[in-house]
């Protein structure tokens, strides 16, 4: 673990400053780490996958002895290091072919991470086509039940969410809609294990459609990914509890007899007190007042008048 250090300058003390805790939190940092032997497959698509996180995003190119499932410690020096939340390591052995592992640290300590098998992959470089611009935010589709029923693909759903959800923002313009990324479970496995998990990215392509919302059409971009799940290493209910946490100052106090219904709309409720019928001045209302004179109305005069 590493030492705080003291700030020397103001430079050095504006720099930590960055990285205390804070009420609204900076966007997440997600450094991809090389190991000590990778192959072509694996390189690629830690490539790929950086430059789709970028810029907030750092990518080590030199060889690191490191293995998150048998020793966190080199994985919380680089979170801690760089002050990252989020993490891909590439790796390659004959026991476990082209493995990724992707996974989220929470205070500089792994929370949760999940081993991935690349059975097959296209990298951006071999499909060559249009790609999307730095620093977009994706849309994001998940096809299958399994993601809300499998334990382990529920896991890798929260991950790639985090991964890849950008800055957060309350309105999306459709032009800025530049690439969407289709993560689709595929059959289970004949022993009732998650089957392939098909990763897909594709770029936006609007074209006249004789309305007033033209016609989407989509065009592989890459990474293309056929995924298997490994290993999983689930979050504990203690860290869990402490990432959700809502500060204070980011609570909404609930104002009394104030709510909204199902679509949004705001509604409130006025309670009033209890009214006495027999005090109401009713004698003043001119449809209700006594005739004193013994003189018909109009109506009676338009009848007998007939």
């Amino acid at each position: 673990m590493l030492l705080q250090p003291k700030p020397k300058n103001a430079r050095s003390k504006r720099f930590l400053t960055n990285r205390e805790a804070k009420v609204v939190e900076n966007q997440k940092t997600a450094i991809f780490i090389r190991g000590s032997t990778t192959s072509q497959v694996i390189l690629d698509t830690l490539k790929d996958l950086h430059s789709l996180r970028k810029p907030n995003a750092i990518n080590f190119t030199k060889k690191n002895e490191i293995h998150p499932f048998d020793d966190e410690a080199g994985i919380e020096f680089f979170a801690r290091k760089n002050d990252a939340s989020l993490f891909a390591v590439g790796m390659h052995s004959k026991k476990r072919p082209h493995n990724l592992i992707l996974g989220r640290t929470f205070n500089h300590q792994v929370m949760d991470m999940i081993e991935l098998g690349v059975e097959q992959s296209k990298s951006v470089s071999e499909i060559r086509g249009k790609v999307c611009a730095v620093g977009m935010k994706p849309l994001m589709v998940f096809n299958g039940e399994q993601f809300s029923q499998d334990q382990d693909m529920m896991t890798l759903k929260n991950i790639l969410l985090d991964f890849f959800r950008g800055d957060v923002a309350d309105k999306v313009s459709l032009k800025g809609l530049e690439y969407v990324i289709t993560v689709t479970a595929g059959p289970r496995t004949p022993s009732g294990g998650p089957g392939l998990v098909y990763f897909r990215t594709y770029t936006t392509t609007f074209k006249k459609s004789g309305m007033r919302q033209p016609r989407i059409e989509l065009e592989e971009m890459g990474p293309s990914l056929d995924l298997r799940v490994r290993r999983v290493r689930y979050v504990s209910d203690d860290m869990w509890k402490q990432a959700i946490r809502v500060p204070k100052e980011l609570k909404v106090t609930k104002v009394k007899n104030i709510g909204r219904d199902g679509l949004g709309d705001k509604y409130g409720r006025v309670h009033m007190g209890r009214q006495d019928v027999s005090k109401i001045q009713t004698r003043k209302v001119k449809a209700l007042r006594k005739r004193l004179d013994n003189k018909p109305s109009k109506q009676k005069k338009m009848d007998t008048s007939e």
